[in-house]
């Protein structure tokens, strides 16, 4: 009897499986083709710039190539359209999960989380009662995409389903998304259930930093040990087939999610990275398989026809020995370079067929991190390509407030004053104390030329006053003599002053 049942579970787990993976490869009717044809049309926004790289037309109805870390956009086409996410959804469940619990808690499903899910949804076929580590649900979530799994996560997290939403929509606010709005933890269909591909990349954004989700969701197979109701293994391959070794497997796949409902269509989140340059692509409703090839398309596009550049090796104009920088004679005897740094790890994202020369940039004072004093912002021809944090170095600082100190937003703005508490004047330390060092050699290298000088000619005069004395005693022992001591044997009196001479 307990072969039979084990051998009905695998049965139910192969058919779950199988339901799953036609999910992914759905064949699309000849008017959802038509459909897709037409979203073609659909102006790609990106492709509308100047001396922009063009980006690939696809069928999908919103589709965003995003800068992982710094969520510069490379492409977008309808990125704020409210669209269904589908199982995309639950990367906001696994953040959430992964933020407010442990790997090795353990999760039991209840009712509710076997029961109140769709029986024709995507599940991995777990039972009631059963329990497994949240290690576990994390990959029957975001490989196996089990509604029920989904279900039991927000239990675990939150207490109940509507306390885990309320959380879902919290962060996603928290984070920035803007036309984002959950009722559920797994995505199934609900018209109030929707979010931007925009939105969906932050979120996406958030995950990727996280390693343990980058492994999860990057793996291709997982097996799920026996469990307190399960005494056979349960095998998990990921739905995702661009992981490697799988039929559209992407050099460079970090992880991703996939999702599909018969409203949402095909929709998809993957990360890829490639030399140094980490890349998100998301793509909202497409027909199979092009969500995947619309992915490829897009991370090719991303990585062949744009270069990352670190802002602090390549900025000149805007150099912090630049009196310019601070659009103010109140920095008191030069630059400021010592104090101040450009963030090193700040870069730039820009086409390969231009340089970090043709970039332009702006400068801000305002509303800028407590361990900074002005933001560089650049763009290429009006799109934001990168900015960079002016930064405290980790030296003493000296900072004086001033009420009166006037700044630029921008360089082309007219000047506006700013409150006493946000004036500041810089010091260069290290500068005043070199500069006070060669005053003071300058003063003493002057006396010691003054000292000289005045030596000299205080001996010249020394020397000549020596010789005006010793011929003033010649010529008075001359007169002495003359009066003491006649001129003998008739000897003149030149001669005798001539002869008294030479014997001196």
């Amino acid at each position: 009897m307990k072969k039979i049942c084990s051998l009905f579970v695998m049965v139910i787990l192969s058919l779950s499986v199988t339901c799953n993976v036609f999910a992914v490869n759905t064949v699309p009717t000849a008017e959802q083709n038509e459909a897709a044809d037409q979203r073609k049309l659909i102006t790609v926004e990106s492709n509308l710039v100047n001396g922009w790289p063009e980006g690939p037309i696809i069928g999908a109805q919103s589709a965003i190539l995003v800068d992982a870390y710094s969520g510069m956009i490379l492409y977008e086409k309808n990125v704020n359209d409210r669209l269904y996410p589908a199982s995309t959804t639950k990367l906001m469940t696994a953040l959430l999960t992964i933020e407010n619990t442990a790997m090795n808690d353990v999760v039991t499903f209840s009712h509710d989380a076997i029961h109140n899910i769709e029986s024709s949804s995507s599940r991995i076929g777990i039972d009631e009662g059963e329990e497994l580590t949240v290690e576990q649900c994390l990959y029957g979530l975001l490989l196996g995409s089990g509604n029920e799994v989904a279900y039991a996560l927000a239990e675990h997290v939150a207490g109940d389903v509507d306390s885990f939403v309320a959380m879902m929509n919290e962060r996603a606010a928290e984070l920035g998304c803007t036309n984002t709005h959950f009722v559920n933890p797994n995505g199934l269909p609900d018209p109030e259930h929707y979010v931007s591909a925009l939105d969906l990349s932050i979120i996406a954004r958030a995950c990727f930093k996280n390693e343990s989700l980058v492994t999860i969701s990057g793996t291709a197979k997982y097996t799920i040990p026996p469990t307190n109701k399960q005494p056979e293994e349960r095998p998990l391959e990921n739905h995702h087939l661009m992981v490697g070794g799988l039929k559209y497997a992407y050099d460079g796949f970090v992880g991703g999610k996939t999702g599909y409902t018969k409203d949402a269509r095909q929709t998809l989140v993957t990360c890829a990275e490639r030399e140094g340059m980490r890349l998100i692509c998301v793509i909202l409703k497409e027909e199979s398989p092009n969500q995947f090839l619309d992915t490829a398309a897009l991370f090719d596009y991303g990585f062949d026809c744009f270069k990352k550049l670190n802002i602090s090796e390549n900025e000149k104009k805007y150099t912090l020995n630049s009196a310019t920088f601070f659009n103010t004679d109140l920095d008191i005897i030069g630059s400021s370079k010592p104090i101040l740094v450009i963030n090193r790890d700040n870069y730039v994202i820009i086409p390969k067929t231009c340089g970090f020369e043709d970039l332009n940039v702006s400068v801000y004072y305002e509303d800028v991190p407590a361990n900074a004093v002005a933001l560089l912002k650049y763009d290429f021809n009006t799109r934001e390509v990168g900015e960079a944090l002016i930064e405290y170095a980790d030296i003493e600082k000296k900072v004086f407030e001033f009420s009166n100190v006037i700044r630029y937003a921008t360089m082309d703005e007219i000047p506006r004053s700013l409150q006493p508490e946000k004036n500041r004047i810089f010091v260069n330390v290290e500068r005043v104390v070199i500069i006070l060092g060669i005053t003071a050699a300058v003063i003493i290298f002057g006396f010691f030329i003054k000292n000289l000088i005045t030596g000299y000619m205080y001996s010249s005069r020394r020397r000549t006053l020596k010789v005006v004395r010793k011929r003033y005693k010649k010529r008075r022992n001359v007169k002495t003599i003359e009066i003491t001591r006649p001129v003998d044997n008739g000897r003149d009196r030149d001669t005798f002053y001539d002869d008294y001479d030479d014997r001196l």
